[in-house]
């Protein structure tokens, strides 16, 4: 990805340019830098949080039912997994069994 050095807007390809849809700034594209390039399967995927110790972690808790042992107690917190513009996702951690699940707005 590539930026304006004027107004720093994303740059787009047209043809061997880099062309600023915003001001108009256009550059060479580099070939070689653009295959130095390297985009890895974690950038692909968006990470869980961990939280086998999610005591340790001091997150906060709430009255909501377990479906694996019943219990009534369990740790949240959110997480942004989807686009920006939508709602994040509530995940929760069983305080007894450490059963995991979420809750999404849809």
């Amino acid at each position: 990805m590539e930026f304006c050095e004027d107004c720093g807007s994303m740059l787009k390809t047209e043809g061997e340019q880099w062309v600023c849809r915003s001001c108009g700034f256009a550059k060479p594209r580099d070939a070689a830098a653009e295959e130095a390039m390297v985009t890895t399967q974690g950038q692909e995927t968006s990470e869980v949080a961990d939280v086998s110790a999610a005591e340790d972690r001091g997150l906060p808790t709430t009255d909501v039912h377990c479906a694996e042992c019943g219990n009534d107690r369990a740790y949240w917190y959110l997480q942004q997994i989807r686009a920006a513009d939508e709602s994040e996702t509530r995940f929760f951690v069983c305080t007894e069994c450490e059963h995991r699940w979420r809750e999404d707005d849809h």
